[in-house]
């Protein structure tokens, strides 16, 4: 069984996430999203938020599980009988910083692949930061988030 992480603050998920588990689930066997604990942000959403609220909007794909890790990615991977780490890409600065994660775990653990899905078009310049950005500013976040963010969103503002 070819199993893929996803690994993400998603804080919050948006449609670009989305897009990329889609096209994953139809890559691998099975998709686990994977929050990352991060100590060191101070995000909008706390992590049981994040996966509850990623747990909602993934219930459409059978393939797809969530779960969330601290530590390194590629232990988690271990951990969970994964081979495949993936990784959205919306523009060259994203690559960049990518391309060092995906070396330097290969330095770590050969045996794990990285694959690199590029965001379609229409996502290209969404992010969770923008997202946020915008809704504390009351702009419209219509088309960029699932509806049921979009409320938890507007909700914990």
């Amino acid at each position: 069984m070819k199993i893929g992480i996803y690994p993400g603050s998603f804080d919050p998920i948006t449609n670009g996430h989305l897009d990329i588990i889609q096209r994953a689930s139809n890559i691998c066997d099975e998709v686990v999203v994977s929050v990352l604990k991060n100590t060191s942000k101070n995000p909008m959403f706390t992590l049981e938020e994040r996966v509850e609220l990623i747990k909602e909007v993934v219930k459409p794909f059978s393939n797809v599980r969530v779960d969330c890790f601290s530590g390194l990615l590629v232990d988690y991977l271990r951990e969970n009988q994964a081979k495949v780490i993936i990784k959205g890409l919306r523009a060259v600065s994203d690559f960049e910083y990518e391309f060092q994660m995906a070396l330097m775990n290969r330095k770590l653990a050969p045996d794990i692949e990285t694959i690199f899905l590029m965001t379609s078009s229409k996502n290209s310049y969404l992010s969770s930061s923008l997202v946020k950005e915008v809704a504390k500013f009351g702009g419209c976040i219509e088309g960029l988030v699932p509806e049921v963010i979009k409320k938890a969103i507007v909700k914990k503002l």
